[in-house]
């Protein structure tokens, strides 16, 4: 607690002044946490002073709160053309040193992606906001006065915003170059070397093609703000990123554990599938509701982040996420209602063999045809990938071919490439055709797939074990390397 107030103190972050003609006040509180490895083991103990944000009142001690966080998809993308890259240079250094002693895995190993974290920087506010003094560290001199404060801490509704821009503009001034797909994502080209930097809040990522301009960016940075170099990627907002004999794995084994620990299943017998086929299988004998859904709402708030690797319970999740309002425990039986009729649309979208984004969602009105429903499930996908598209482009990629969207509808798949107006299909929104504006420019093309074939099957339906496991492992979930 002391290092923590010091720091803050140092900073500059507050002064103390008398309460005379205070509008509103904003409390503030200590938060301990465990800061853990990514396997688990203890780092350190943190003890970190917030402010309690929700004192602060609209328009008076804060305006703007939004700040953009990366997107997971923007991650992966990254992570992917990284592998790429390190694929390609080991490929060359064995071409060049075929006599060296050094083995194939430890070239690859060496990948040029590195984390860290920025440590106790609070950008300036531009609001007045006056915080009582910290609990433990009142001034004995003036114990009525208050922290007038005059840099951002968290806590805050304005601070993750005013940190953003602050990184924001330094980026900015130091040759970065914002995406426009992805505000969270900076690009530096210097000759024949790029850098790419993903922004979290105060988590980074930074990857490129060349160790030295990476090692003399962070430096550089350094000198500007405190940061914490946590070395070569292995852990990312709780995912753990894994090396592998192929390139990298990005497992949540640690975040499961704990989510098992918490609801108290940590003993309970697994299955193979996450729904049965039968959606008898999972009702309960009462609807009676709830006592407490908290436990519920959390789990199922818990299991959502777990898409961030893992697709293949995205169907039996978005189910359950169905019923959070007044909940009741006839909800899991209505998790298998036959009388819904809306049809799910889900794409899985591939850079080479990588799965870097996927979705599925409920679609707002009910189908005529399965025609209707597959032809939007390809409009969605083909908005996906016309942004993925754009990102490629800000990360200086070109596509040497079209995407190619698999559908395992005949219809759907003519549909996309004719202007065929069926008589079931004329009151199509005219949005869903800029399909066949793709298709026509050679910027897109759907083929047909067979239903076998279809992996986005996985994220629509509950499946048998054999065809669940099947497409689990076509998808490109693994757990080689994990034991």
């Amino acid at each position: 607690m002391s290092e923590e107030y010091d720091a803050l103190v140092r900073n500059g972050t507050w002064e103390l002044v008398p309460p005379e003609d205070i509008t509103n006040l904003v409390g503030c509180k200590w938060i301990f946490r465990i800061k853990r490895n990514s396997d688990g083991s203890i780092d350190r103990y943190k003890a970190r002073l917030v402010a309690k944000g929700f004192h602060q009142r609209p328009g008076m001690d804060y305006h703007e709160t939004f700040s953009p966080v990366v997107k997971p998809t923007t991650v992966r993308l990254v992570l992917s053309i990284a592998i790429f890259g390190s694929l390609r240079q080991a490929k060359q250094r064995r071409e060049a040193k075929r006599k060296s002693k050094q083995s194939e895995e430890k070239q690859r190993g060496q990948q040029l992606q590195y984390s860290f974290t920025l440590l106790e920087h609070f950008p300036k506010l531009s609001e007045n906001v006056f915080m009582a003094q910290p609990p433990g560290f009142v001034d004995s001199d003036h114990p009525s006065y208050v922290c007038k404060l005059h840099k951002a801490i968290y806590g805050l509704k304005q601070a993750p915003r005013a940190w953003y821009h602050e990184l924001r503009q330094f980026l900015l001034t130091s040759g970065f170059k914002n995406s426009h797909s992805d505000t969270s994502l900076f690009v530096l080209r210097s000759s024949n070397h790029v850098l790419y930097l993903l922004v979290y809040v105060d988590d980074i990522i930074l990857t490129g093609n060349s160790d030295t301009l990476v090692s003399q960016f962070v430096d550089y940075l350094a000198q500007r703000f405190s940061l914490k170099d946590l070395g070569p990627l292995s852990y990312f907002l709780g995912v753990e990123v894994v090396p592998h004999r192929l390139g990298i794995l990005l497992s949540q084994r640690r975040y499961i554990q704990d989510l098992l620990i918490r609801t108290n299943m940590a003993n309970a017998k697994p299955v193979l599938t996450p729904l049965p086929t039968s959606s008898t299988a999972i009702s309960l004998t009462s609807g009676t509701p709830l006592s407490d859904p908290t436990p519920y709402r959390a789990a199922v708030g818990s299991l959502q982040y777990l898409f961030l690797t893992r697709p293949d319970i995205s169907f039996a999740v978005n189910r359950m996420a169905q019923f959070m309002h007044q909940l009741t425990s006839e909800h899991w039986v209505l998790a298998g209602n036959k009388n819904d009729y809306s049809s799910t649309s889900a794409y899985l979208v591939y850079l080479g063999r990588n799965l870097v984004s996927w979705s599925l969602k409920k679609q707002q009105t009910v189908a005529r045809s399965s025609t209707e429903a597959e032809y939007r499930s390809v409009a969605a996908t083909a908005a996906e990938l016309h942004w993925v598209g754009y990102l490629l482009s800000d990360l200086g990629i070109s596509l040497t071919t079209s995407p190619v969207v698999y559908c395992d509808n005949v219809g759907a798949t003519q549909l996309s490439s004719n202007p065929i107006f069926h008589s079931r299909m004329k009151h199509v929104a005219i949005d869903y055709h800029f399909i066949r504006d793709q298709v026509q420019f050679g910027l897109l093309r759907v083929a047909h797939v067979s239903s076998a074939d279809q992996f986005a099957d996985l994220l629509t339906k509950p499946l048998p074990t054999s065809q669940f496991l099947l497409l689990r492992d076509k998808i490109g979930l693994s757990t080689r390397g994990l034991s």
